[in-house]
C-alpha cells in the first residue's frame, strides 16, 4: 500500500464495493438526498454474477419483491434483462410461490453501471480501499493509491473478495470471483477498529460452450406462458410479449459418480486443502455424491449467460475438483460428451465478519457509522446481499439526515428474517434465506411484499408519489372485492352447478357465498366469472391476490394474531447497560450469550441460541422488577 496520502474529498455515505449489496446501498443512499461516493475494485465489475446468471428462486424471490416494494433497484434491473421467467412452486400454497428469473449476465451489469452513472448524487469511482479509521464522528477511507476520503457513514459490500483465494485441484491463488483483483488490506483494517472475523468458501460451476452440446439429449425447460415481473415500475404487457430463451436439464449418472469416487482424493474439500465453511444448501458436485450415495442421479440445469454469447452456466455442477476431473465429470453426462469447457469451476476462500456484531439496522454496535452488507455479513446468494444493503444504504442515510433508522422485523418481511437471523443467531456457514425459515410466510407472501413495505419506502422517499397512489388505489380495490366477494350470494343454477360438477365439487341447491365459493379448493375467480354477473371491471392483479386473501383468510387471521403476539413480545426493550452476570437464576451459557450480543428486546433475546425459555422468564422478571 502507498504510504504518501493525500485528501481527496467527502461525502456523506461512502459504500465500498459495487456488487448486488453495494449497489443497493449507494442508490438509496443518493436517492434519499445524500452525498455518496460508490467505490469498486473494478468498474468491470459492477453488479456481476460471478456465480448464477439469474435473480430470484425459492425464498429469494421473496426478497427481490420485497426489495422493491421499498424502492430499490434488483427488481427493475431483473425485468429489463430477463431470458426466462418461471414461477416455482406453483404445485404448493402461495405462500411460497417464488419468481425465477434467467438474467443476461452482462446487461444486468451494463443496466446497473448505467443506473449508477445516471444518478444524481452519486459518485462512482474505481479504487481499492484498503483501510477505514475513525476521526471523530467521521470515518475515513484511504484507497491503495494514498487518496482519502472523509464519509459520515461507511457500508462495507466487500462480498467475496476480502482475502480472496480460488482454488482448483491443487492450485491455488489469490483472486476474486471471475478473477478480479481480490482486496487484501481491508481486512487487516477492520481489525483494528475490533471488527471479529471469520472464513468462509463458496463455488461456481464450469461454463460450457452452447455449439459443443447436443440439446436434443437434453430435457427442455419452457418459461412460463404469463409471465410475472418482479417490479410495479415494469411495462407488464411489453414484458410478457418478449421471446423467452429456453433453457435445458441433464443428469448425472453412475459413471459420473464413479468418477468423482474415485478421485475424491483430489477435491480439495476433502484432502484437507479447503479449511473454511462452505454453503450447505448448495454444495460442491463432490458433497452431494459423497453425501447421498443412495441417489442415482443428480440433476442439472444448464442455463444461457445472455442473449449475446454462447457461455452456457450448469447449475448444480458447483466444484473445485482439479481441471481433469471435471473434464471426465462433464463428458460423462448425457448430452455433454463433447462439451467445451470456457470456463473451469472453482471454489473461493474469502474473509466475512461474525454478524452478530452487527445492530438491526446493520451498523457496527463498537463502531458508530460503520455498517456491513451482503456475504461480507456471512450471507449466500445475490437476493439476501441486495436486500441487506439496501436496509444498511436507507439507514446509513438515516444517520447522517438525523432520522429514526428503519428495522424490518420477522413479521414485516423476509428482509427481517434474514437480518435478525443474522444479527441475533449469528451464523456458522453461508447463510441462505428459505421459505422454512419464516414463522408467517402465510402473511408475508411475494403478491403482498408492496402492502406491507411501501410506506417504509415512501418515508426513505424512495417510492414516488405516482406509485404510491396507485399502490395505494389498488389495495382500495382489493379490499373493496374481498367486501364485496363476502357479501355477494350467487343464487342455485344449472350452469353454477354445471360448473362444479365439471371441477368435482358439491352442487348447491341454496343461494351461497361467492367466498364461500373461492374457498373451496377447486374454484376460482377466473371459473366461477360466467355467474358472477356483478363482477367490475378490476384488474387481473385485483382479483388474484383478493382470492389469496379469501382462500386463505382462516389462516392469514391466526396468523395475523401470532405476529401481533409476536410484536408485543418483540417491543419489550432492554436496556443496553444491563449486566446479566448480576441476573439471579439466568444459566451461564445464557449470560455469555446475552453480554456478548446484548440484544435490543426480549424478542431478539429469545432467539439467540443457547438462551431458553426459562431463561428469558428470569430475564422478563428482572425488567419487570427494575425497568
Amino acid at each position: 500500500m502507498n504510504d504518501f496520502k493525500f485528501f481527496a474529498g467527502a461525502c456523506d455515505v461512502a459504500v465500498v464495493g459495487a456488487g448486488h449489496a453495494g449497489l443497493e446501498a449507494a442508490l438509496a443512499a443518493a436517492r434519499m438526498g445524500t452525498d455518496a461516493i460508490l467505490f469498486t475494485l473494478s468498474l468491470e465489475a459492477i453488479g456481476n454474477m460471478p456465480c448464477n446468471p439469474s435473480i430470484g428462486g425459492t425464498g429469494k424471490g421473496h426478497l427481490v419483491f420485497e426489495i422493491d416494494a421499498l424502492g430499490g433497484e434488483m427488481g427493475r434491473a431483473a425485468d429489463r434483462v430477463c431470458l426466462q421467467s418461471r414461477m416455482l412452486n406453483l404445485g404448493k400454497g402461495a405462500a411460497v410461490h417464488s419468481l425465477r428469473q434467467q438474467s443476461d449476465r452482462k446487461a444486468y451489469h451494463y443496466v446497473m453501471k448505467k443506473t449508477c452513472e445516471n444518478t444524481p448524487g452519486l459518485r462512482l469511482i474505481q479504487a481499492e480501499i484498503c483501510e477505514i479509521e475513525r476521526e471523530g464522528e467521521a470515518l475515513l477511507l484511504t484507497t491503495k493509491f494514498g487518496a482519502v476520503y472523509r464519509a459520515l457513514s461507511v457500508v462495507v459490500c466487500a462480498g467475496t473478495y476480502l482475502n480472496s483465494n480460488i482454488v482448483v485441484g491443487d492450485v491455488s491463488y489469490s483472486a476474486g470471483p471471475d478473477n478480479f483483483y481480490p482486496a487484501n488490506f481491508l481486512t487487516d483494517s477492520l481489525k483494528k477498529l475490533g471488527v471479529e472475523f471469520r472464513r468462509f468458501k463458496t463455488g461456481t460451476p464450469p461454463r460450457l460452450h452452447a455449439d459443443t452440446i447436443d440439446f436434443d439429449r437434453c430435457e427442455v425447460q419452457e418459461g412460463d406462458e404469463q409471465p410475472v415481473c418482479f417490479s410495479y415500475d415494469t411495462d407488464a404487457k411489453a414484458f410478457c410479449k418478449r421471446k423467452q430463451k429456453r433453457c435445458h436439464i441433464v443428469y448425472t449418472n453412475e459413471e459420473t459418480h464413479r468418477i468423482i469416487r474415485e478421485n475424491i482424493h483430489r477435491s480439495p474439500l476433502y484432502s484437507g486443502k479447503i479449511k473454511s465453511t462452505g454453503p450447505r444448501y448448495c454444495p460442491s458436485i463432490e458433497d452431494k455424491i459423497m453425501r447421498f450415495p443412495e441417489k442415482q442421479r443428480h440433476q442439472l440445469f444448464l442455463e444461457p449467460l445472455g442473449a449475446e454469447t454462447k457461455e452456457i452456466y450448469v447449475q448444480g455442477l458447483s466444484s473445485s475438483l482439479p481441471e481433469d476431473v471435471q473434464l471426465q465429470v462433464i463428458h460423462s453426462i448425457s448430452g455433454l460428451e463433447k462439451a467445451q469447457v470456457m470456463r473451469t469451476a472453482y471454489a473461493i476462500e474469502y474473509d466475512c465478519i461474525d454478524p452478530t456484531q452487527l445492530k438491526p439496522t446493520l451498523e457496527f454496535k463498537t463502531v458508530p457509522g460503520l455498517f456491513g452488507a451482503g456475504q461480507f455479513n456471512g450471507s449466500s446468494g445475490y437476493e439476501e446481499a441486495a436486500s441487506q444493503g439496501l436496509i444498511a444504504g436507507i439507514n446509513a442515510a438515516y444517520r447522517v439526515l438525523k432520522k429514526e433508522p428503519l428495522v424490518i422485523t420477522r413479521d414485516m418481511g423476509y428482509i427481517g428474517v434474514l437480518i435478525d437471523d443474522l444479527v441475533t443467531k449469528g451464523t456458522n456457514e453461508p447463510y441462505r434465506i428459505m421459505t422454512s425459515r419464516c414463522e408467517y410466510r402465510l402473511i408475508l407472501r411475494q403478491d403482498n411484499a408492496d402492502r406491507r413495505l411501501l410506506e417504509e419506502g415512501k418515508r426513505a422517499g424512495l417510492i414516488s408519489e405516482e406509485r404510491y397512489r396507485e399502490r395505494r388505489e389498488v389495495f382500495q380495490k382489493i379490499d373493496a372485492e374481498i367486501e364485496r366477494a363476502e357479501k355477494t350470494f350467487l343464487p342455485p343454477s344449472q350452469e353454477l352447478n354445471e360448473i362444479l360438477a365439471s371441477l368435482e365439487s358439491t352442487p348447491v341447491d341454496t343461494g351461497i357465498r361467492l367466498a364461500d365459493l373461492i374457498r373451496r379448493p377447486q374454484l376460482s375467480y377466473k371459473v366461477l366469472e360466467p355467474v358472477d354477473f356483478d363482477r367490475p371491471s378490476f384488474s387481473e392483479e385485483v382479483f388474484a391476490r383478493a382470492e389469496i386473501e379469501i382462500k386463505y383468510a382462516g389462516y392469514i387471521k391466526r396468523q395475523k394474531a401470532e405476529a401481533e403476539a409476536f410484536r408485543k413480545l418483540e417491543n419489550r426493550p432492554i436496556p443496553q447497560d444491563v449486566d446479566y452476570t448480576q441476573i439471579k437464576g439466568l444459566r451461564i451459557e445464557a449470560m455469555q450469550k446475552l453480554s456478548q450480543i446484548r440484544p435490543e428486546s426480549l424478542g431478539r433475546a429469545s432467539r439467540i441460541s443457547g438462551v431458553s425459555p426459562a431463561d428469558i422468564t428470569v430475564l422478563l422478571i428482572y425488567l419487570n422488577l427494575n425497568h
